[in-house]
């Protein structure tokens, strides 16, 4: 009331004057905070960089993604896949690229993390890129053709055991979403796998369905059209709990812990101004409350366990500490 007062007693011309130059502070100061929003951030369709080759998880996942996000920016959003290097190709792309919000990245937390304590890379995950979303996680499986000899994974691991080297995986890249899963089972059941490399996921599974190699890894994105089509056999899945009735868990083979858990992240070039990450952050946020994004994931058997951009930055410095002990403990380094 009492700025109510004071309001009314002052001239018509005063009033007049004083309400024109609030409004002028205020729009000096919003144009001022957020210049991209001035100039109508996005005006163009956004790149989203996959450094991982066609027909794998993430490129079906950002079918998915890039199919319903442009009614949230007003924009579309484009899938680049740019594999080779094991991720490192279109992840320095990206590093090197405009920090003008118009170029993401859709990696993972193998080759955001993991890698620079294996490599020497042409860039600094956490000083050249910020986190817009984590879009959910995915556990790895083993998998087979439908007609392998071995009908379950102990039988894997056994003629593996009996033959070092002799039984061939494809996975997607040194150090990579399926690479490190092999590893790690590798370590904790004292058995060789001939790990034999491709650029990304679906040529992994190209090469299964070829009998170019005797075994392989991948996500439910990847694995339903090949299990309906009788195609493939799971043999295990990462994580204690269980995801198809009839395929044990890593956990029932002895293997506990984070094994086999891949995180798909948007990242973008770190010095992209911060009102357009909180426009892309903001955007990524509706996309996951989408009724119609959510059934598309859920067809495709993938969660949508999400992470906002500031969450998984903390957990991003988190998994740089503990995948350098990891890498360790692999190499005996």
């Amino acid at each position: 009331m009492k700025l109510f007062n004071i309001t009314r007693s002052m001239s018509s011309g005063v009033l007049k004057k004083s309400v024109f130059a609030t409004t002028a502070a205020f729009l000096l100061a919003f144009t001022s905070i957020s210049p991209s929003m001035a100039e109508g951030y996005p005006e163009k369709p956004i790149s989203l960089v996959i450094p991982l080759g066609a027909g794998g998880s993430h490129d079906l996942n950002a079918r998915v993604m890039t199919s319903v996000i442009p009614q949230y920016l007003n924009q579309a959003m484009i899938v680049q896949l740019s594999p080779g290097a094991a991720g490192q190709k279109g992840t320095n792309e990206v590093a090197t690229a405009k920090p003008d919000g118009y170029t993401l990245l859709f990696t993972h937390n193998y080759i955001d993390q993991l890698q620079q304590h294996v490599e020497n890379l042409p860039y600094k995950p956490l000083e050249d890129f910020v986190t817009v979303a984590r879009i959910n996680f995915a556990p790895i499986a083993i998998v087979v053709q439908a007609d392998s000899p071995y009908q379950t994974a102990e039988e894997l691991f056994t003629a593996a055991k009996e033959n070092p080297g002799k039984v061939k995986m494809a996975h997607s890249g040194n150090w990579g979403a399926l690479f490190v899963p092999a590893a790690q089972l590798m370590q904790a059941n004292g058995f060789e796998l001939n790990l034999v490399p491709y650029k990304g996921g679906g040529p992994a599974m190209q090469a299964l369905l070829s009998g170019d190699v005797d075994v392989t890894m991948g996500f439910p994105s990847t694995l339903a059209g090949q299990l309906s089509a009788g195609k493939v056999r799971v043999l295990a899945t990462a994580g204690d709990e269980r995801i198809y009735p009839d395929v044990p868990s890593f956990s029932e083979l002895g293997v506990n812990g984070d094994v086999g858990f891949m995180h798909r992240v948007v990242l973008a070039p770190k010095d992209i101004p911060s009102d357009r990450l909180d426009m892309l952050r903001a955007a990524f946020d509706q996309l996951n409350d989408d009724k119609t994004y959510q059934r598309m994931m859920s067809r495709m058997g993938e969660n949508i366990d999400y992470m906002s951009g500031t969450d998984y930055d903390k957990a991003r410095a988190e998994q740089a500490v503990s995948y350098k002990s990891l890498v360790e403990s692999i190499t005996g380094g």
